[in-house]
């Protein structure tokens, strides 16, 4: 006897460059698109760059979605079943799905790309620990056979992370996950044109005519995704005024991140109009490597924990705006189930006491290099402000400020700084993607498969399957409060506060889906 799941049904400017010049046909058939920063890799599974996943959006599809109610909902599958002890999943897909080489989507597409998802991101790395097999039961049929039941399993696969869970061809799918894949095909609203990207200046979309769209309205990720625009261009700008300026004069459609002091002169103009990048929120980080000194030591990383003053680095981010920050002294989002301000004593703000803990330490003063994105206008100013606190408490420290391209090839050195290494870097995440202490990767304790800075903690990954196995919710929280409270105790990261960013469009686009990125589907020009 199997539990069958039907997923869906069939109802119902002057300032810019020359090169950024059109023509009014091309105006009106192509969306142009400012993103936060340079698309520097291609590959949304080998990085969690945001840019990388935002494109990844656009190329690639997933089996499940989410909804704004935080619902699984179908995408490229149209059912599953779970056999009546949990062990067996059987992801059915919809007929008539293509890659953009016009080849059929197939199980031995989706299975290896699943593996290969899992392999890298932190959620997916804990799903399959319980997972025996995944294979293709037929082309339109992926078995995945369990250890033990894991009733979230669907869900997770859903809703991802850090890098989302996209299906991509068989040959491309079995690349080995620690190096980039060859080429760029994906099975989305829009196919990527290789021959037109130039890394740094442009990358280009055109539609796919033989993508299947579903018949449900576009809801996040899930529903309908109906490509409006024949062609898309990402514009990379680094200068925020000229990307403002390019948006008021009308020769860009959408810049992803509003610079907040660039704000007020945005809507001054009646053909701009604001919205969310992301309504849940965006919780910036301080991330440090774990594997050579001085961040190894947990009693230096507590040291600078007792310094930080979140109002300082929200301030930076929003020009001081307080209706677009919250001071939140959590590992997990204030405001949701588990966001409970367990940091309060522990990061006060108290830069004497930060400096005595710091030669208590045995703090030797090593060099501390401190990479920052100069072009990444949500994360520069927290460099900044920490770059100020560490001085401050007495460390050797480096500002190595380049542009986030650089900052996400150098994050994957694993060398010590005296060989191109790094010691401290900063990033924000949804909040969607940090409401659990599985998916939560910057305090699991994976070490060398985990999230940059590569933090081991075998104790919180044994606490973190005693989670996931907990039958009961009561079980789950009383858990979950102890690795919240493990996290403090060692500070695998900093959580440095919740705010909002700002996007901003021109006033003759509808349609878009304000989620947990900029996705190029369902938005037109009225």
């Amino acid at each position: 006897m199997k539990r069958r799941f039907l997923l869906g049904t069939a109802a119902a400017a002057a300032a810019l460059p020359a090169r950024f010049a059109i023509g009014r046909d091309d105006k009106v058939r192509t969306l142009r698109f400012v993103p936060q920063s340079n698309l520097s890799l291609l590959d949304p599974i080998f990085t969690t760059s945001q840019s990388t996943v935002n494109h990844g959006y656009a190329v690639y599809d997933l089996l499940f979605g989410i909804n704004t109610k935080f619902e699984t909902k179908p995408q490229m599958a149209e059912e599953y079943t779970i056999s009546d002890d949990g062990l067996t999943y059987l992801i059915t897909l919809r007929e008539g799905l293509k890659f953009h080489n016009n080849e059929p989507v197939r199980a031995q597409d989706c299975a290896p790309s699943l593996a290969r998802w899992a392999a890298r991101e932190t959620i997916g790395q804990t799903m399959w620990r319980y997972v025996e097999s995944c294979t293709a039961q037929d082309d339109r049929v992926i078995r995945i056979k369990m250890k033990t039941p894991i009733p979230t399993f669907i869900d997770a696969i859903a809703r991802g992370g850090a890098s989302v869970a996209f299906m991509m061809p068989e040959h491309i799918a079995k690349t080995d996950p620690f190096k980039q894949i060859p080429e760029t095909i994906g099975s989305g609203p829009y196919r990527f044109v290789k021959d037109e990207f130039v890394s740094g200046a442009t990358a280009v979309y055109s539609r796919f005519e033989g993508y299947k769209p579903r018949q449900e309205a576009a809801d996040w990720t899930s529903g309908g995704k109906i490509a409006h625009f024949d062609r898309v261009e990402w514009k990379v700008i680094p200068d925020a005024a000229t990307a403002a300026a390019a948006l008021q004069s009308g020769e860009v459609d959408w810049y992803e991140h509003v610079q907040p002091d660039l704000a007020p002169m945005l809507r001054r103009g009646k053909d701009v109009k604001f919205g969310l990048a992301n309504p849940t929120g965006f919780n910036g980080v301080l991330r440090f490597n774990h594997l050579h000194p001085p961040f190894d030591n947990v009693a230096v990383r507590r040291a600078v924990l007792m310094g930080i003053n979140q109002n300082d680095y929200m301030a930076s981010v929003t020009g001081g705006d307080r209706s677009l920050y919250q001071i939140c002294a959590s590992m997990f989002p204030c405001g949701t189930h588990l966001g409970k301000e367990m940091g309060a004593q522990a990061m006060r703000g108290d830069v004497e006491r930060a400096k005595a803990m710091l030669k208590e330490s045995g703090y030797k003063g090593e060099k501390v290099v401190l990479l920052n994105p100069t072009d990444l206008v949500t994360i520069a100013p927290l460099g900044d402000v920490t770059h100020d606190l560490l001085v401050k408490i007495g460390m050797n420290v480096e500002m190595v400020a380049t542009d986030w391209g650089t900052v996400a090839q150098r994050r994957n050195s694993r060398e010590p700084v005296e060989k191109g290494g790094w010691s401290i870097l900063h990033t924000w995440g949804p909040s969607m993607i940090r409401v659990t202490p599985a998916e939560h990767s910057q305090i699991r304790g994976l070490g060398s498969t985990g999230w940059f800075g590569w933090y081991k903690d075998d104790t919180m990954e044994t606490l973190t399957d005693q989670l996931l196995r907990a039958p009961t919710a009561a079980g789950r929280d009383q858990i979950a409060d102890t690795i919240h409270a493990r996290a403090f105790d060692q500070v695998p990261s900093i959580p440095l506060g919740l705010f909002q960013i700002l996007t901003a469009y021109r006033a003759n686009l509808t349609g878009q889906i304000e989620a947990t990125g900029p996705y190029m589907w369902n938005i037109r020009r009225a």
